[in-house]
């Protein structure tokens, strides 16, 4: 299909409309061959390395402030929550483990007051 065979000249959007279609499709096309180069990935990846490197001090830093903070107001840290989900995970463990073994003493009794 031709541009004539679109273009209608009672809208006067058209043909900014077709040209920034164009210059979309232009723009897509070259960020599409740019980002699939090994270039790219290359410089993508030292420039994040580097951003990791930079703000590790400042994540650092900020974590302690939050850990300080949620301290000063009586709420739980990320590493309170998360040690005290591990230990009703244990808690539930041996539960379990008790309730296997006393359905084993109560067969077995069971099986005493049977034999009798």
């Amino acid at each position: 299909m031709s541009d004539k065979a679109t273009f209608d000249p009672f809208d006067p959007t058209g043909m900014m409309k077709s040209m920034r279609d164009k210059g979309m499709e232009a723009w897509a096309k070259a960020m599409t061959e740019m980002v699939g180069t090994d270039a790219y990935s290359e410089a993508t990846g030292q420039m994040l390395d580097t951003w990791l490197k930079t703000s590790a001090p400042f994540r650092d830093m900020t974590q302690k402030l939050i850990s300080q903070t949620l301290a000063e107001v009586n709420l739980p840290s990320r590493e309170d929550v998360t040690r005290l989900a591990e230990r009703f995970t244990n808690l539930e463990m041996r539960l379990d483990d008790l309730d296997a073994k006393f359905d084993e003493c109560l067969k077995l009794l069971r099986e005493r007051v049977g034999a009798e």
